[in-house]
C-alpha cells in the first residue's frame, strides 16, 4: 500500500504561478467572437462566492483569507468603485448569499447572518448565529451558500478526506434549511465536495459539481455534473465513482448499481466548482440557458488541465457536450496565471468571474 501511495504522490505537480499583472493575464485569455473581459475588481485577496445583493452590490466570500468583501459600482461604469471589508478572522467564510437585506456566510462550522448590511457596508454589524451545528473540519469544509427557488438556505458538507467512510451522517451530503437555522434536512449523501450548484431554468431541478476523489491516476474518476430529483438519493462516495468505477478500498462494499449516476462527466482532476444556467438577454441565443462552470484547475494530474470557464451545453434538459468558453489562465508551458471559481449573472446579462488566485473579479460581456 505504502508503495502504490508513493506511487500516485509521483503524479503530484505545483504549477508554476506566473507573477503577471491582471492587465497581462486579460490578454491572454481567449473568448468566443463578439465577446470581452475586462477587471470588474481588484485587491479581494482570494476571492471565491459571489452574490448580488441590493443597490448592485457585491458579496465576496473567501477561504484562505477569512474576510467577506463587498464591491460596487456606484458610477456605472462597469467597474466596482467601492470596495469594503464586512468581516474578518472568520472560519473559511466560502459561502454568501443574500435575502430579504440580510448576507448570509457560510463558515466551516456554522452559518451567520449580517442584518440590514446595505446601510451598513462601512460599518457592519455585528453577525447574529444562525445555525451553529455544522461539523468543525477543515478538510473539505468550506461551503457553499444558495437560497433555492422554495426560499431555503441550500448547502453541503464535504468529506473530511480524500476517501473514507465518514463516521457521521452529516458527511459527504447535501443539505437545506430554513432562513432561521431550523429544519435541517440531509437531502443526498454520497457527494465527496461539492462548492457549486444552481437550478435549471423552467424545471427548478438542481444540478451541483462535485470533484472526484485523488490519487488514483491522471485520468481517474471524473469530476462530476449531478442531478438530484429527490430526498435520499445516494451519488456514490467513497464507494463508487463517476457512476462505473468502484473504488480500490470501498467499491467492494456496494455495488455502483446502487447509487445514482452522474448527469455528466468532466475529465479528471479539473476541479469544477462554480456554475451558472444562463438566464440572461445579452448573449446570443446559442447560449440562453445553457451551464456555465468554473473549472478551478488541477492539481493531483502530471499534465495539469482545467484553468477555464467551460460551457455544458444543455438538449432536452439534459447534459450533451462541453466546450471552452474562456480559457487562456494556464499558458502553453503550464504556468498559472489565475484559476476561476464563481460565476455571477448580472441583471443586465453580462456575467462576474472570480479568480482567487489573483483576487479578481472579472466582468464578460457581449456586443454584436
Amino acid at each position: 500500500m505504502k508503495a502504490k501511495i508513493f506511487l500516485m504522490l509521483s503524479l503530484i505537480v505545483s504549477c508554476p504561478i506566473q507573477a503577471a499583472s491582471v492587465d497581462e493575464v486579460l490578454k491572454q485569455l481567449q473568448l468566443p467572437v463578439g465577446f470581452s473581459i475586462s477587471l470588474f475588481a481588484e485587491d479581494l485577496a482570494n476571492a471565491r462566492s459571489l452574490v448580488r445583493g441590493e443597490k448592485g452590490v457585491i458579496f465576496v466570500g473567501t477561504r484562505q483569507q477569512g474576510a467577506v468583501y463587498a464591491v460596487q459600482d456606484t458610477n456605472g461604469d462597469g467597474k466596482a468603485d467601492k470596495r469594503y471589508v464586512i468581516a474578518t478572522d472568520l472560519y473559511m467564510p466560502n459561502g454568501v448569499a443574500f435575502q430579504n437585506g440580510s448576507l448570509y456566510v457560510a463558515e466551516v462550522n456554522r452559518i451567520i447572518r449580517f442584518d440590514n448590511i446595505i446601510d451598513n457596508l462601512a460599518n457592519p454589524p455585528k453577525p447574529v448565529v444562525v445555525f451553529d451545528g455544522l461539523p468543525s473540519d477543515r478538510h473539505h469544509g468550506w461551503k457553499y451558500l444558495r437560497f433555492g427557488p422554495d426560499g431555503k438556505l441550500y448547502s453541503a458538507v464535504g468529506a473530511p478526506c480524500n476517501v473514507c467512510e465518514p463516521d457521521k451522517e452529516i458527511y459527504a451530503t447535501l443539505i437545506r434549511l430554513n432562513p432561521d437555522g431550523s429544519d435541517l434536512e440531509i437531502l443526498a449523501q454520497g457527494i465527496r465536495n461539492t462548492v457549486g450548484f444552481d437550478w435549471q431554468p423552467g424545471t427548478n431541478t438542481l444540478f451541483f459539481t462535485e470533484n472526484g476523489r485523488d490519487l488514483m491516476g491522471d485520468d481517474v474518476p471524473p469530476d462530476e455534473l449531478n442531478q438530484w430529483a429527490e430526498p435520499g438519493q445516494h451519488f456514490g462516495f467513497p464507494y463508487c465513482h463517476g457512476g462505473t468505477i468502484a473504488d480500490p478500498e470501498f467499491g467492494k462494499q456496494r455495488s455502483c448499481e446502487e447509487f445514482v449516476a452522474p448527469a455528466w462527466q468532466f475529465k479528471a482532476h479539473k476541479a469544477p466548482l462554480g456554475m451558472r444556467f444562463y438566464r440572461g438577454e445579452q448573449f446570443p441565443e446559442r447560449f440562453k440557458q445553457q451551464l456555465f462552470v468554473a473549472q478551478h484547475g488541477s492539481w493531483n494530474r502530471s499534465q495539469p488541465h482545467g484553468y477555464r470557464i467551460a460551457m455544458v451545453k444543455f438538449k432536452n434538459g439534459r447534459p450533451v457536450s462541453e466546450h471552452s468558453f474562456i480559457s487562456g489562465w494556464l499558458t502553453s508551458s503550464d504556468e498559472v496565471l489565475g484559476r476561476p471559481v464563481d460565476i455571477l449573472e448580472m441583471p443586465n446579462g453580462s456575467l462576474l468571474i472570480s479568480d482567487d488566485n489573483l483576487g479578481v473579479i472579472y466582468k464578460v460581456t457581449y456586443q454584436k
